[in-house]
């Protein structure tokens, strides 16, 4: 049975999200980053976008894409979308120009750009930041963003005031929103990251509202605008 906890303005549930999305309302924006493929045997595909990531245990369910049918439903209870990986499915996307990019700076590797899909009507949009950023925020989950790339993602959304995020991993699609004094509500199935998500976001929250943080040794492309 999913459990709920809340932490200040945040709404944390540890369960299934198709279970836990029927019983939420809609929200101004779904931001999210849902697994797509790391591989059943625990180690990241050659084609797999995620690159390779060691020292994390990978979980089964990672291997899998979300089912079309979950996507509809995403749909339904977010007035806009944003969601990474989804270049891995685009059967079950509709049309959007809305795309967003971020370049890792690593030209020698495989997984130098990752994707994100939006349901924004604005042009396609790239962020530069070097993946070594992720380190910076102490990385504790396979596929774990920057906060400032989704502190970046909020902003190309800006007037969303409640954020959704079905596949909340450690938290940091909450830790941004706690940042930037959003409403956040995230979904995680597995039990470890549910609990780091949690310790996360209260930190964030006891430390106030905050700027998005500036990168200091990177270089940072906020847009690029196509005709």
């Amino acid at each position: 049975m999913p459990e709920k906890v809340v932490i200040g303005n945040a709404e944390l549930w540890h369960g299934d999200c198709r279970e836990v999305l029927p019983l939420l309302p809609k929200h101004d924006l779904l931001l999210t980053d849902p697994p797509y493929g790391i591989g059943r045997d625990g180690k990241p595909p050659s084609t797999s976008s995620h690159g390779g990531h060691k020292g994390y245990e990978f979980m089964g369910w990672d291997a899998d894409a979300p089912p079309g049918w979950l996507f509809g439903l995403m749909h339904e209870k977010a007035a806009h979308l944003i969601i990474w990986g989804a270049n891995y499915y685009p059967q079950h996307l509709r049309p959007s120009m809305g795309w967003l990019v971020w370049d890792k700076g690593q030209r020698i590797s495989q997984s130098d750009c990752e994707l994100a899909y939006s349901t924004m009507d604005k042009a396609l949009r790239s962020l530069t930041l070097n993946r070594a950023a992720i380190a910076q925020d102490g990385a504790v989950h396979p596929t774990q963003k920057p906060v400032q790339v989704m502190a970046w993602c909020l902003d190309f959304a800006a007037d969303a005031r409640t954020v959704l995020d079905p596949f909340m991993g450690s938290g940091t699609t909450g830790v941004a929103c706690a940042q930037l004094g959003k409403a956040f509500t995230g979904i995680e199935r597995e039990r470890r990251y549910f609990d780091i998500a949690c310790r996360r976001i209260e930190q964030a929250q006891a430390q106030g509202q905050l700027l998005p943080p500036e990168p200091t040794a990177v270089a940072v492309q906020q847009s690029l605008d196509l005709p």
